[in-house]
């Protein structure tokens, strides 16, 4: 993998900086001392790993224009987006919106200012190329989906020096409550029972840590622009099997309750294609998928821990 030092004192934007990997991404290019600019659609409070932070709507053309010329950026890290997987037809609207249009804004604007990289984060709920079902499960599949078609007929047409990333069921500290690990981690250390689907959906599990490094590597490697490269272990994993891990590592004796839930339909399996990863980026995952879960588990009882002394002092700073 190129060496991190070919991040240093690049000017770095990165869209959709306030949510789950916006942040680890922020703080790793913050780390590698990147001069990083977040954007995102609320106010945030500014952080020490973010040069500054503009709080701007991507669907905006105008918006975005105005944060590129502000910024001026190198490298631009497209991760805005709805962010919600449900097949309900309230989504259909804000994906459209929050994923799709922000996507062409971004490249557009991006290509106009003729950065040096322009890194889109895919969705593993896209539909694969030249699968036999190629109709998306969700709208949230459906606009990641356009947005990568845009990406490419960039690159084609106009030359913009995309790459598309796509990471594999991503795992960590500070994901939202509502997505799986977090849901699951969160009840069984406050004690409390797990509703859950059959489980029986197997995934390529990773931790954020190396999304984070296989991202910064799809910036700074030369000559990948135009290709598409999974971020991923290269191996299945049950969603049920993940959850008992969980409940082994917490050992507080609760029991997930399987099944009590439906599973969605039309839902993907997808592997990740690991050689061409490593071949291109020279990046695999490092992280096992115990140990991700173990450093999951031991943030979210920290967090956990706090609250509850936040509480007891009656919400005074410590």
């Amino acid at each position: 993998m190129i060496e991190a030092k070919s991040i240093l004192g690049q000017k770095v934007l990165v869209t959709g900086a306030s949510g789950f990997l916006g942040r680890h991404l922020c703080r790793r290019l913050g780390q590698r001392g990147a001069e990083v600019f977040g954007i995102s659609r609320s106010a945030q409070q500014e952080e020490s790993f973010c040069h500054r932070w503009f709080r701007a709507d991507m669907g905006n053309l105008d918006s975005v224009e105005e944060v590129f010329k502000l910024a001026q950026p190198e490298v631009v890290f497209h991760l805005s987006g709805h962010g919600v997987g449900s097949p309900d037809l309230e989504n259909v609207l804000p994906t459209f919106r929050n994923d799709l249009l922000t996507t062409v804004n971004a490249l557009t604007v991006a290509t106009q200012q003729r950065v040096r990289r322009f890194i889109i984060a895919a969705s593993l709920e896209e539909p694969q190329p030249g699968a036999a079902d190629q109709i998306p499960s969700s709208p949230y599949a459906a606009a990641k989906w356009a947005s990568g078609s845009y990406a490419r007929m960039f690159y084609r047409l106009y030359g913009t020096p995309i790459v598309i990333t796509r990471p594999m069921m991503t795992y960590g500290p500070g994901q939202k409550p509502h997505k799986l690990i977090p849901y699951v981690t969160c009840a069984l250390l406050q004690g409390q029972t797990p509703k859950l689907s059959s489980g029986n959906r197997s995934a390529d599990w990773v931790y954020v840590d190396d999304v984070m490094d296989g991202m910064v590597a799809a910036a700074v490697t030369p000559g990948v622009e135009g290709c598409s490269i999974d971020l991923g272990s290269g191996a299945l994993v049950s969603i049920r099997d993940v959850v008992l891990q969980l409940a082994e590592i917490i050992g507080n004796g609760v029991a997930p309750e399987f099944g009590t839930l439906p599973d969605r339909p039309m839902e993907k399996v997808r592997i990740a294609d690991i050689a061409e990863a490593c071949k291109k980026l020279g990046w695999k995952q490092q992280t096992s998928l115990r140990a991700g879960l173990q450093q999951t588990v031991e943030w979210y009882g920290n967090e956990l821990a706090r609250s509850d002394r936040h509480l007891a002092s009656g919400g005074r700073a410590q």
